[in-house]
């Protein structure tokens, strides 16, 4: 059987390795770039065709997948007289594997319903690294024909490929899990810098909290930095942590309830940025945290 042709917009680092494995697994994809061509340029010598507009591209496009950093910028390419649902096919489906709020992920996913398409969201866990090789954790949530539909092209770029229900269910259980995670490396992060005011050593502070229940992935890749200096085991960008806990109190309020454990984190995060460290890895707020108990 042939392959659904691919509409891909947003080729940054994961944007530009998914496009890569799509490729690889002999997709025909169009794709449509922003301010850095550094991986657009790259698919395009690779074979893909470059669309003038979002519009363009859909009218191509069997499947159409997003990769943006924002609601706002995702919501800026699907509307408007040359977003992607002015050109959308009758029956395809658009895919945002960003990390957006699930309050405007279901409102696209109505206004994609009457072009008489589907809309799915497909959050992503790991890394670029992982995407060129096809080993994306995808949550994604929507229609369940939809996703049986193109569940294949998922398991092409990914290892784990998780159906989570109605729509909106991917980027929920995202910033959850996103929220869970940035509170642990800033809780590591703040240990280690009260190690140093406390006057004990990092390493053995680490070996022992690593020897009982409290060791995680996440420890490790914010002892990485803190002890062993290298802060690209998580590739994660404190401007995109803040946003997303942002997104995480959001959802939050939209809910009807106030987080509690989120609050210092956000609050970290958003001084980390402003002040500076906007482009660092989040295991560097270790640093955050020093300059803070160093008045």
């Amino acid at each position: 059987m042939s392959k659904p042709s691919i509409g891909f917009i947003g080729l940054g680092m994961m944007g530009g390795a998914m496009v890569n494995r799509l490729q690889d697994r002999g997709y025909d994809v169009t794709v449509l770039g922003n301010r850095d061509r550094t991986y657009l340029d790259a698919a395009i010598a690779r074979g893909a065709t470059e669309a003038a507009t979002a519009r363009e591209l859909a009218a191509a496009s069997d499947i159409v997948m997003l990769c943006m950093g924002t609601s706002e910028q995702v919501e800026g390419r699907m509307r408007g007289p040359d977003g992607v649902l002015a050109g959308l096919r009758k029956g395809a489906v658009v895919i945002d594997f960003g990390t957006s709020l699930p309050g405007s992920t279901k409102q696209l996913a109505a206004e994609v319903s009457e072009t008489e398409g589907q809309y799915l969201d497909a959050p992503l866990g790991r890394t670029p690294s992982h995407a060129l090789d096809g080993q994306l954790n995808i949550m994604t949530a929507g229609d369940k024909v939809a996703f049986d539909a193109i569940e294949p092209v998922l398991k092409d770029l990914g290892e784990n490929v998780f159906y989570l229900g109605a729509s909106g269910s991917g980027h929920t259980i995202k910033l959850i899990n996103n929220f869970f995670g940035m509170t642990v490396a800033n809780a590591m992060a703040e240990a280690f810098a009260m190690a140093d005011v406390a006057g004990v050593e990092r390493d053995q502070l680490y070996d022992v909290m690593a020897a009982g229940p409290l060791h995680s992935g996440m420890m490790d890749f914010v002892k990485a930095y803190g002890v062993d200096n290298d802060p690209n085991q998580l590739a994660f960008a404190i401007k995109n942590a803040a946003k997303d806990l942002g997104y995480y109190a959001r959802m939050a309020e939209e809910s009807g309830v106030n987080s509690v454990m989120s609050t210092g984190t956000l609050a970290a995060l958003s001084d980390a940025r402003d002040s500076g460290q906007a482009d660092e890895m989040v295991s560097q707020m270790v640093d955050y945290y020093a300059k803070r108990f160093q008045g």
